[in-house]
C-alpha cells in the first residue's frame, strides 16, 4: 500500500523509489506499460530479457517512476 500526503500544500516529483508491477504475462505487461507510459516518460523500452520475457521502465503522467516485469522465459505465466 502507498499513499500521498494530504497534508502539504504542494507534491513534487517521486524521489528515491520505484514502483514494480510483476504482470502475470506478456500480454499484461504490454497493456499495463502503455497504459502507464501514455502521456508520462519511457525510460527503458518494454523488451525481453535474460530475466523477463518483458521488461520496461517509465514514469506516468504523475511522475511516478515505474518497472514492468512479466515472468521469465522458463518461468510459468
Amino acid at each position: 500500500m502507498g499513499s500521498d500526503d494530504p497534508t502539504t500544500d504542494g507534491f513534487g516529483p517521486v524521489q528515491g523509489m520505484v514502483v514494480s508491477y510483476d504482470a502475470a504475462a506478456v500480454d499484461d505487461a504490454n497493456r499495463v506499460f502503455d497504459a502507464l507510459a501514455e502521456g508520462g516518460q519511457v525510460t527503458q523500452p518494454l523488451l525481453p530479457t535474460f530475466f523477463s520475457a518483458a521488461f520496461g521502465m517509465c514514469v506516468d503522467r504523475f511522475g511516478t517512476p515505474w518497472m514492468i516485469v512479466a515472468p521469465g522465459p522458463d518461468q510459468p505465466g
